[in-house]
């Protein structure tokens, strides 16, 4: 009698997992279409599939009732991001991890930071992970297996997105140079950080109870960093 909800609760971490793996294989390595539109459409049929499996809103980080806390850790998160990033955009010795070639232009950089990755990238990854996987793990495992698996599993999201990293980072490139071996060690450490990155979003998604305050840490990390990035460029330039 009390196996079975058990089994139900593996069975959707089976499910969510097989569908996060299969969506980044098609989001990385199909068309330009598909890594526009893969990622935000299995988020959403993510959510849709887990709450006929009996999730609720609370439990997805969703519900309304979550919002106001959401904010606050929302509004603090982000606080030391960007004056994190502005003193590392400033200081010499950690200006070239800004030089990134994808951001190069003020305009692409604010296309990047304000559409492209909170819609494409930051909300449908934190419904998916800290939503959908956060929800199914915490049935099938409480907080450990959250914090255990879910960081894992973010981090190694990343391991397509991570290619050629080294060579379009002039920072990393001086470090890790750009050959085969400064790629490995480019993906294993973008594997470890965003690991990391996805235990700080699940903390703050456990203490919040609400998505607000990860997808604010997510953008900041990552839109923050594009506009930095931009600048960056323009003052080298200059």
């Amino acid at each position: 009698m009390h196996t079975h909800p058990r089994l139900h609760a593996y069975l959707d971490v089976a499910v969510v997992v097989l569908v996060l793996v299969g969506t980044n294989l098609v989001a990385h390595f199909t068309n330009a279409w598909a890594s526009i539109a893969t990622v935000p459409i299995a988020a959403i049929a993510l959510v849709a599939l887990i709450r006929g499996r009996g999730l609720g809103w609370s439990e997805l980080g969703l519900s309304r009732r979550h919002w106001r806390t959401g904010s606050l850790y929302a509004l603090a998160a982000v606080g030391v991001v960007v004056a994190v990033v502005a003193i590392g955009a400033l200081l010499p010795i950690t200006r070239p991890f800004f030089m990134a070639d994808r951001y190069a232009t003020i305009s692409g950089a604010l296309i990047a930071s304000m559409i492209v990755i909170p819609l494409q990238t930051v909300i449908p990854e934190e419904l998916a992970f800290r939503g959908v996987l956060h929800g199914t793990l915490d049935r099938a495992w409480g907080a450990r297996g959250v914090f255990a698996a879910g960081s894992l599993l973010f981090g190694l999201w990343h391991i397509a997105s991570s290619l050629g990293l080294t060579s379009g980072n002039r920072g990393l490139t001086g470090i890790l140079g750009g050959g085969v071996w400064g790629q490995v060690l480019g993906i294993a450490g973008a594997v470890l950080a965003t690991a990391a990155a996805g235990f700080v979003f699940t903390w703050l998604r456990s203490r919040s109870g609400s998505l607000i305050a990860p997808i604010a840490l997510h953008w900041s990390l990552n839109g923050a960093g594009a506009l930095a990035a931009a600048v960056v460029w323009q003052m080298s330039v200059a």
